[in-house]
């Protein structure tokens, strides 16, 4: 089954929470990385989404720390919504 990996980046002007983070993040620009799993068995070529993480911290701040967080893909679209910024596509 193939595969693929798209990377992006998310910007909030103001600090966020999502379920999967457990605790409010600063505002800042954020790597957004997407998992996706070809569906066979049709007559096109379709992916679907199997995971969506988020690199903390914003890649603005200095941190020896990183970590990745797998959020769900509509809370955090909502979250950038609710930020004033386009939602994922």
């Amino acid at each position: 089954m193939a595969t693929r990996t798209t990377e992006s980046s998310v910007t909030f002007t103001r600090p966020f929470t999502l379920t999967a983070l457990g605790r409010p993040c600063p505002a800042g620009t954020y790597r957004v990385v997407t998992d996706e799993e070809q569906i066979l068995g049709v007559s096109f070529v379709a992916f679907q989404r199997t995971a969506t993480m988020l690199h903390l911290p914003a890649l603005s701040a200095a941190s020896r720390t990183r970590q990745v967080v797998t959020v769900d893909p509509v809370e955090l679209a909502s979250a950038l919504e609710a930020d004033g910024q386009c939602p994922l596509p």
